[in-house]
This record gives structure tokens, sequence and C-alpha cells, in this order.
């Protein structure tokens, strides 16, 4: 069947191409946040952001089942009362566990940084960044429910007008507090963390307008039947996210034993594996949707096409990142960085970025299409089986130093796209 056939373009685009928009805006933040550090005097001001990044990755991303699994259960329930149930327990959950995050925050701060093995000026920054951005968790976390119900509902253009008010907000405070005011890597976290409670006061209020909370009964909320099924998806999804985590972050700590030039290098290039990570999540988006969708109303025929037409557009999107990457990547290393040992050190390593859309594009799409049919079981087992592929290849690969870290990070992203499609073809979802 040729690609003009297939009917669901239109449809798809019109989720993918807001969440693509929205998606963009997020990397694009970070490259602000690299470019405002970047270019001040030490580089360990940027080794310093790229390492409390990395810790809140690990606080934060670990609870992306938050808005994962919001978005599968609220695509498989639209229309029903059970809409306005799953964003209610997803807000509950998320307000609980942001709470906590600040209550221990010495003690977690303590636990991670004893892991940090990096020069005294970058640790001590990362601290300060880490004590001011952690309030920010409460709003993160609920940030990630709403977008998760906003998304089922297929409001993704919703979405793309509460990112662009975080990011925008962001952007700004990061150009006064760390360029007008000379506040560091303090000024980017406060910029952090100021821009999260405006975007999630912003989101609340568009909330309003589709949930009438008053009608809602507490104990349909909490009902145990359904907890506990929403419970085991997340749980699933957790672990999924926490291998995950476990891979970027050992990929920045292992960076930073390199030195501060290096590990300053690998943050610079982390932003353009974002960047294409974000773009190919829209269309992961679209299949999340869709495919939750037709997998409830048993359209096996729309299911083939959404599953085809999403991924022939995610291999071009991915394709179209590796040549801009290829033509312009040193060029964007320039616009991050002034250092130019930095600079030097990031080209080195610029073929990696190039090679990584197209190992990494059948990860995305397939988390897209798995998050939508609810195999969270096999999402967290195949991220299980790509994480020990990582770390086999890093040691392997330790001769070729921080050749070698880049090289088993390619190799996992390849894993999980090939581990995916072995377990999608034993549940015959191809077919």
């Amino acid at each position: 069947m040729c690609l003009t056939s297939f009917p669901r373009h239109k449809e798809i685009w019109s989720i993918a191409f807001p969440m693509l928009l929205t998606g963009i805006s997020t990397p694009l933040l970070g490259l602000v946040d690299t470019a405002v550090v970047g270019h001040l005097s030490e580089p360990y001001y940027l080794g310093a952001v790229a390492i409390a990044a990395m810790i809140f990755n690990l606080l934060f991303w670990a609870m992306g089942f938050l808005r994962m699994s919001t978005t599968g259960l609220t695509a498989q329930s639209q229309g029903t009362a059970e809409e306005s149930l799953i964003l209610l327990r997803g807000l509950v959950i998320a307000m609980l566990a942001g709470l906590l995050l600040i209550i221990f925050q010495s003690a977690i701060s303590q636990l991670i940084f004893s892991f940090v093995d990096s020069s005294e000026e970058i640790i001590q920054h990362a601290m300060i960044y880490f004590d001011i951005r952690i309030w920010a968790a409460p709003a993160t976390l609920c940030m990630y429910v709403l977008l998760g119900w906003f998304l089922g509902k297929e409001k993704p253009f919703i979405n793309l007008m509460i990112v662009l008010c975080i990011n925008i907000i962001n952007i700004i405070l990061d150009i006064v507090f760390v360029v007008g005011l000379e506040m560091n890597s303090a000024g980017v976290a406060w910029a952090t963390l100021l821009a999260e409670y405006i975007g999630l006061i912003f989101g609340v209020l568009i909330l309003k307008r589709y949930v009438s909370f008053g009608e809602i009964k507490i104990g349909a909320v909490f009902k145990l039947e359904s907890l506990k099924s929403y419970l085991s998806i997340n749980m699933n999804i957790f672990f999924r996210t926490l291998f995950l985590i476990a891979c970027f972050s050992f990929f920045t700590l292992q960076g930073a034993k390199f030195g501060p030039v290096i590990l300053a290098a690998n943050a610079i290039l982390m932003n353009f594996q974002t960047f294409m990570a974000y773009a190919l999540d829209s269309l992961a988006h679209a299949a999340e949707v869709l495919v939750g969708k037709t997998i409830f109303s048993q359209d096996k025929k729309k299911l083939k096409s959404t599953l085809m037409t999403t991924a022939i557009w995610s291999f071009s999107i991915a394709i179209i990142f590796s040549g801009f990457y290829l033509l312009f990547g040193e060029q964007l290393i320039h616009l991050l960085t002034s250092i130019s040992e930095v600079q030097s050190m990031a080209a080195l390593f610029l073929p990696w970025l190039i090679l990584s859309p197209l190992l990494s594009v059948w990860s995305f799409w397939l988390d897209g299409v798995f998050i939508g049919a609810g195999y969270s079981v096999a999402m967290r087992n195949t991220m299980f089986v790509s994480m020990l592929a990582f770390f086999v290849s890093w040691y392997l690969l330790l001769p070729w130093g921080n050749n070698g870290l880049w090289a088993a990070l390619m190799i996992f992203m390849f894993a999980r796209g090939i581990s995916m499609f072995v377990s999608a073809y034993r549940k015959n979802l191809f077919i």
C-alpha cells in the first residue's frame, strides 16, 4: 500500500503538529539555559547545570508515568465520567509525590551528590541549583498530569499554549537573572522554579473550562479497583523510566570523570539529542492517542494505518535531524558556547549525534504505540534488557574513553527499538 493511500495523515498531524511545536519549545529552553551559562567565564558553570539537570531528570522523569498513563487511560475513556476521575487521581498522586520530594530534599541531595565525582566548583554550583529548583516539584509533577490529560482528550493546542507560557517566561527570567543580575547557575534554577508555578496556574485556569470538580464524588476517585489498575500501570512505567534515567545519569556521571571540558562538551551535545527526542515524541504522542482509541474500538484496519503512517513520518523526521546536524552541527555548537576548548571537544564527538536520530527513532515511535496499547509490562521489560546492553557495551568499550561512552548510548537506543519490535511481534500487534 503506498503512502498516499493512508487516510490518517490529517488526523495524525492534527495531534502531532501542535505537539511538535510544544516539544521543540522545551529543548529550545534547554538551549537557552546552556547558552546563557555557556557564555560565562568558566566552564564549571555549564558543567554544574548539566549535573543538576541530570539530577532533576532522575527525580522528575522517574515520575513521567504520571503523564504517560494519564494520556493512555484518558484516550481509552473519552466521553465517559472516568475522564475526570483519571485526572484527579493523577493530580493527587503528583501533589503527594512533589511534597515528599520537598520534605526529604536534604537526604536526597546528600545521597545523590555522594555519587558525583567531579570538581569542587561543579558540585558546589550544582548543589545551589538543586536547593532552589527542588521547590518546583509539586508544580512540575502536577503539570505532567495536566499535559497527559489534555493530550488524551486530543487537545494538543492547549498543551502548546501551556508549555509556551512556561518556556517563554523561563527564557525571559534566564536572561534577567543570569545576564542582567549575574546570578549564574542559581539564576537558571530560580527562572525554572517561577516559570513552573506560573505555568501550573495558567493550566488550572484552562482546566476549569473542561472539568466541573463540584460534580465529582471523592469516593469514585479512590475506588479500590480503579486505583489498583491505575497504580499497576504507573508502577510498570515508573520502573521503565528508572531504567532509562539510570543510563542517561550514568552517561553524565561518567562524562564528569573525564574533566570539566568533556563534561561541558557532552552537555552541549545532549541538547541536540534532547531536541531530536522531543520532535520525535510528537509522532509518538499521536500514536499514543490514536492507538489507544483504535484498540479500544477494536478497529484493526485503523490500527494498522496508524502504525504504518506514524512510523513513516517518524523516520522522515529522523532523517531530517541527521541531515541538519551534519550540515549545521558545528555552527550550533558555537552558538551554545564561546569557550574554544569546549567547542573543539564537542565537534570531535558530533558524529555520534548525526547517527543518533536514525538509531533512536524506533524506540520513540514504539514508546507511543506501547503506551496507547497499554503494554506497560512490555515497556518495563524491554527497557531493562536495553539497560543491560548499555552497561555491558560501556564496560567493553572502556578503552575508547568518551567515544566508548557515546557508542554505548547509541547501542542502548538501538537495543530499545529492537527489543520493542520483538515484543510487539509476539503480541501480534503488526498483524
